[in-house]
């Protein structure tokens, strides 16, 4: 397997960076820097890849059904990103790199956080965002740990970042559903940006989950009793026709056109213009080669003026990918299953 090797200094990736989001910027200079951000972005494999195998063996000793998947960042994030965050710098972004793992329990959640939170990797933790214990005000819950590469032996990749996501599988139907919402509705909810009443319903359920998980809730429903906290989110579940249109969505992409059916390493290009989705995998060996796909994916969605979302994402068999990223398949099996047990709130 060949993976990429830094060659860009990180002026020269801050710059490119700063092309992505300047938007006088020429045809040209504009390919250039998607070119140089393309290969840094792959350089994230091979440190993905080793923290992967680690990660792989410690949950499998905590939860027998968790997911683990890794992706690298999409480059129309990396600019939402830069556009979002002012005074952002690209090479200090720090989930280019990502890996998730999903359990089923929050004491699983925790157990799986304190193996990685015990001192005993050589890659440096330089942050944690609880937003379990601390929900921000979308909703969202996940701990996020980031680590700075760093591996004694081969010191090619050391200095890069990489993000580890852990969560439930009720966290993990949540940030899905507001993820698909999102997607047929064009509008940025994962951000916090979109209709009011669709963010303000993701908001109130994200509140019935945590209850249900008996985590805190956000400050906004602080005062509210579990009562009323289920009260509107079936309100809201029946006005907004939640069900019915999230189970049309999954209906109207249930065309796969899958390539392989096997490989590492899988490239996802979903279309919401015709709800198609199209899944091209590769074997370890290829990773360059999908690397090379997945920059040429994004280049020509941004040329087609379509909803076209892409994404290269490595997990151990096909049904893991759809299971690690239902999102992208539209499909929110298990929110819908969920939110049968808000009415257990009702007293």
């Amino acid at each position: 397997m060949a993976f990429a090797i830094p060659a860009a200094s990180n002026k020269a990736i801050n710059r490119a960076g700063k092309v992505l989001i300047d938007g006088h910027s020429s045809q040209e200079a504009r390919v250039q820097a998607i070119a140089i951000i393309a290969h840094w972005r792959s350089c994230h494999a091979y440190p993905v890849n080793t923290f992967q195998a680690t990660l792989r063996g410690r949950v499998k000793k905590i939860c027998d059904g968790a997911l683990v998947a890794q992706r690298l960042k999409r480059i129309p994030s990396m600019e939402a990103k830069l556009r979002l965050i002012h005074g952002m710098q690209l090479a200090r972004m720090q989930d280019i790199g990502g890996l998730r793992a999903v359990v089923d329990t929050i004491s699983q959640v925790r157990k799986l956080q304190d193996k990685y939170s015990d001192g005993s990797l050589t890659h440096e933790l330089i942050d944690v965002d609880d937003y379990i214990e601390h929900p921000p005000k979308s909703g969202y819950r996940s701990v996020h740990l980031i680590y700075k590469y760093n591996n004694p032996t081969l010191s090619t990749y050391n200095g890069l970042h990489l993000e580890l996501q852990i969560r439930t599988r009720l966290q993990h139907a949540w940030a899905t559903a507001v993820e698909i919402i999102g997607t047929f509705l064009n509008q940025a909810l994962k951000s916090s940006v979109g209709s009011t009443e669709w963010l303000f319903y993701f908001k109130v359920v994200s509140a019935a989950f945590s209850l249900l998980e008996k985590t805190p809730i956000l400050d906004e429903f602080s005062k509210w009793t579990p009562n009323r906290i289920a009260q509107t989110c079936i309100g809201l579940e029946r006005d907004l026709d939640v069900k019915r249109n999230l189970q049309a969505f999954a209906i109207a992409a249930n065309a796969i056109i899958s390539g392989k059916t096997s490989g590492n390493y899988h490239l996802i290009i979903l279309n919401a213009t015709t709800k198609m989705v199209k899944v091209q995998s590769y074997g370890v060996r290829r990773l360059s080669e999908a690397n090379e796909a997945y920059a040429q994916a994004e280049f020509s969605a941004s040329l087609s003026g379509e909803d076209i979302q892409t994404v290269l994402v490595a997990t151990d068999t096909v049904d893991s990918l759809r299971r690690a990223y239902p999102n992208y398949f539209l499909d929110s099996r298990q929110f819908i299953s969920a939110l049968a047990r808000i009415p257990k709130l009702l007293s």
